[in-house]
């Protein structure tokens, strides 16, 4: 995703897949709840979440890579579990190594988006084509992740084929969680998104069907977004509903979490 502020913002990332950002401009502050932050770079990484991530950033431009769980087994070096629910320095970080030298050259003296777009396409497609084992079981079990009908790790197992094991293996390597979790995530998620596309319907409008009632919904709010939904409602969110509204325009699904598998990347 490219965005361009002009003003300082203050925002949560909802709960997502791994994200690159690289930045000309003020440089963000980000911390997650399990107590890793940055502050100072221009390549911002974040992991699968769980969990909102605070952030802070002044006039700037950025760029953002989204991967999705094919995306994270292809081209990231190390288990998503690993970094799930963090933050880290892209610049510092191993997972991220083979990425530097796209931070160092995207942006040119003068912004040019077509360019820049072209740089970051090229870096991807050089390694798009590299075998990947598991593939075909990651795209499956992406593809049942997103079908609402999906909510136990039952069906999730049955749709999938293997065993529950395998299915928690091929999770923690491209996903960052275990099914149970990850079909908890998916039902939170279809339910705020619907919410921040129509912010005048009540939270009870907006729960997906398969809450068994209000209180496990605000449960789930509360392990996810670090709040009640009442104060999260209250909240200002500069940058997140106005990229909600224009990826639900473009591309059907308002958050990255609702997107189906891709090629593995979302270069916006």
């Amino acid at each position: 995703m490219r965005l361009h502020l002009a003003e300082s913002a203050v925002d949560l990332l909802q709960p997502e897949w791994s994200n690159l950002r690289f930045f000309s401009g003020a440089f963000p502050t980000a911390h997650a709840r399990d107590g890793t932050s940055v502050a100072g770079t221009p390549f911002c990484v974040t992991g699968p979440s769980s969990q909102a991530v605070h952030f802070a950033v002044g006039p700037t431009r950025l760029w953002g890579v989204g991967f999705l769980p094919l995306g994270w087994a292809k081209f990231v070096r190390g288990e998503a579990a690993d970094l799930a629910n963090a933050v880290a320095d892209g610049n510092t970080h191993d997972a991220f190594a083979s990425f530097r030298p796209l931070a160092e050259t995207l942006f040119g003296e003068e912004p040019d988006i077509e360019a820049e777009h072209a740089r970051i396409a090229e870096h991807f497609l050089a390694r798009a084509h590299e075998p990947l084992a598991d593939e075909d079981r990651i795209v499956a079990i992406h593809q049942a992740l997103i079908d609402p009908e999906v909510h136990t790790v039952g069906a999730l197992v049955d749709r999938i084929g293997g065993t529950p094991r395998t299915i928690e293996r091929v999770c923690r390597r491209a996903f960052g969680f275990a099914p149970k979790l990850l079909l908890r995530r998916q039902r939170f998620m279809r339910s705020l998104a619907q919410f921040m596309l129509d912010p005048k319907i009540r939270w009870s409008g907006a729960m997906d069907g398969h809450y068994h009632d209000q209180a496990q919904f605000v449960r789930d709010f509360r392990s996810f977004m670090g709040m009640t939904p009442s104060k999260y409602a209250a909240m200002d969110k500069p940058i997140l509903a106005a990229v909600m509204r224009e990826r639900a325009r473009i591309s059907g699904a308002a958050v990255q979490t609702l997107d189906g598998p891709k090629g593995g990347a979302v270069i916006g």
